[in-house]
């Protein structure tokens, strides 16, 4: 998990410096010059702006693009989705093995290590595939952020309405949406039994809503749209509700008790194999 979120925070930091962050606020066009601006920025603008043409607004624009990139992440996205279902049902048995070598030693812990990349062989789960969306999403977002606000910044573009949200402001509303879609999206998932875990699933959604607020609506109603993408997927592959359905049709059944009858004769009282009396 540390060596996940070391390798998180330092794409983040290689991508903030590549972003070239003092131009967040600068016009955008064909002309702009450097990587980040070329490949990133730019085609993400070009694109918006095809779509807004094709649709009316940009609003449908941005949601047309969001598909998209969506679509084109799914076979990563479902790699991941897979990977966590896998890993959510080899739990017993890594449980089981944490038992077994319970001890730090080095040798043990070795063993421990074969053992678990056995099972993750076995079950089909790549501890990666869970990081491997987020490395690909992170420039993807935060390339969105700056094709916005750089939209924002360009005289000749007027981002507009969608719906009642202005784009080029934030919105609360969209934001709680945004956040509210988030944790739907993370309830019919995979089952999170570590603590840390349980923990995210509250802590992402009050994330979401607090950049929400302080964001353009254009990048909210990315998140809006991603989520729901999200959330299709998660029902077609998890099916929450068929989960429910085995537990309420298989409850625990207890064992009935059996008991000795007591024999009752006449004569003498005799003590039965099962603790009775017997007369």
């Amino acid at each position: 998990m540390n060596k996940r979120l070391l390798l998180l925070v330092s794409l983040v930091a290689v991508t903030l410096l590549l972003s070239g962050c003092t131009e967040y606020n600068q016009p955008i066009s064909e002309s702009s010059e450097g990587f980040w601006n070329e490949y990133i920025v730019w085609p993400l603008v070009a694109t918006i702006t095809y779509f807004k043409g094709l649709l009316g607004t940009y609003g449908f624009a941005i949601i047309a693009v969001t598909v998209i990139i969506r679509l084109v992440l799914l076979p990563l996205m479902i790699k991941q989705t897979r990977s966590s279902k896998s890993m959510q049902e080899a739990q017993p048995a890594l449980k089981a093995l944490k038992e077994k070598y319970p001890s730090k030693d080095a040798v043990t812990q070795q063993k421990y290590q074969q053992e678990m990349m056995a099972l993750f062989k076995e079950k089909g789960v790549n501890p990666m595939a869970g990081c491997l969306p987020v490395l690909v999403q992170m420039p993807i977002l935060i390339g969105f952020y700056h094709a916005i606000s750089r939209m924002n910044n360009t005289p000749s573009i007027d981002l507009g309405s969608f719906l009642i949200f202005p784009l080029a402001e934030p919105s609360i509303i969209l934001a709680i949406i945004a956040g509210v879609m988030q944790f739907v999206v993370l309830r019919t998932g995979p089952a999170m039994d570590n603590p840390q875990m349980k923990a995210m699933m509250y802590f992402m959604p009050i994330m979401i809503i607090g950049f929400g607020v302080v964001l353009p609506s254009a990048l909210t109603l990315y998140w809006v749209v991603g989520n729901i993408v999200s959330l299709i997927q998660n029902l077609v592959i998890y099916r929450p509700w068929k989960k429910k359905e085995v537990i309420a049709a298989e409850p625990v059944k207890k064992q009935p008790v059996k008991r000795q009858p007591v024999q009752v004769k006449s004569g003498k009282p005799v003590k039965t194999k099962a603790g009775g009396v017997k007369k």
